[in-house]
């Protein structure tokens, strides 16, 4: 049940929760110089619980922003070099036997961790990008016929290299609808890239972020989301959205529409807001479902259904 925050009761709260998101906010940004936007949506992508698809030319700062994101919320971080020779088992681990006990003993891949970099995922066979699948969906992984759980939180932030590169593989489009957002950084405009010749090169700020979060409050945060309400109007426009990326062709799926009503609340909780607005869905719309429309005609691409549909039906 969609229970509202008492906005009297909790007015404090949800102005704190604004703060610490605009603290955090700052302090990446002084990492990633001049982009603002993205950083604001990567943090409600991790926030909504779901994982973040970078899209960009290399050296673009994507695996930056991933490190920066890891140290200041405290999570624990690895990262994962995506080639074309790996093996699925270089991501989850394997068991191997011990020939003192005579037994297997399973070694955890760097898959077991809060914050998992998975840098040019497109570079590695489909087989390996698959083993990510059930760690994506159900936070957990199944090998040697066991069920195993990930560290909780856990999050892929991805990062892939253009589709007109030389070895790539493009992703599935059932892996594609597990990354609840797809961003892109693009160029720096021209005073950042003035700051970073003048100055320090930001990446080698990331040593000096602090962990302003930690896992545990970061949790309480998450359940946050779930009692921002959202009502019935909004909810009319919502599902307006998705029904219009259905025209004539698949569009989003149910679990898209539930990705995006969860990304809407988690962005109105950044803003200090106990109730989803239009606006608030607005903002993460493109994020959320361009990335799940590939391969359609390019006006229906989600920022032209965005621009075309009311907000009042």
């Amino acid at each position: 049940m969609n229970q509202p925050l008492k906005a009297e009761s909790l007015e404090n709260t949800l102005q704190q929760v604004k703060l610490r998101f605009e603290k955090i906010a700052n302090a990446v940004s002084e990492v990633i110089l001049g982009k603002p936007e993205q950083i604001k949506l990567s943090l409600c992508c991790i926030l909504a619980g779901g994982h973040l698809l970078l899209e960009d030319m290399p050296g673009m700062g994507k695996t930056t922003l991933a490190q920066a994101l890891s140290k200041v919320l405290g999570l624990d971080y690895n990262r994962i070099q995506f080639t074309s020779d790996m093996l699925p088992a270089d991501v989850l681990g394997l068991s191997v036997f011990k020939k003192q006990s005579e037994t297997f003993e399973f070694t955890p891949g760097p898959i077991f961790t809060q914050l998992l970099m998975a840098d040019e995922i497109n570079r590695a066979s489909p087989k390996t990008q698959s083993a990510l699948l059930e760690a994506m969906e159900e936070r957990q992984v199944s090998i040697d016929g066991k069920t195993l759980p990930l560290p909780k939180p856990f999050f892929v932030i991805a990062t892939q290299n253009p589709s007109e590169q030389s070895g790539v593989y493009p992703l599935p489009e059932s892996q594609l609808d597990r990354f609840l957002m797809r961003l892109s950084l693009g160029f720096a405009d021209g005073a950042a890239e003035r700051e970073m010749l003048q100055g320090q090169n930001p990446r080698d700020r990331i040593a000096e972020l602090p962990a302003l979060l930690k896992a545990s409050e970061f949790e309480v945060l998450s359940k946050l989301v779930d009692r921002v309400f959202l009502a019935e109007p909004t909810m009319e426009y919502l599902l307006r959205l998705v029904h219009a990326t259905r025209a004539g062709s698949h569009g989003l799926s149910t679990r898209a529409l539930l990705a995006l009503s969860r990304a809407a609340k988690a962005h109105a909780l950044m803003q200090g807001f106990a109730e989803v607005t239009p606006e608030d869905v607005q903002a993460v719309f493109v994020a959320v479902a361009d990335h799940r429309l590939i391969g359609r005609p390019q006006q229906q691409k989600a920022a032209d259904l965005l621009s075309a549909t009311p907000v009042i039906g």
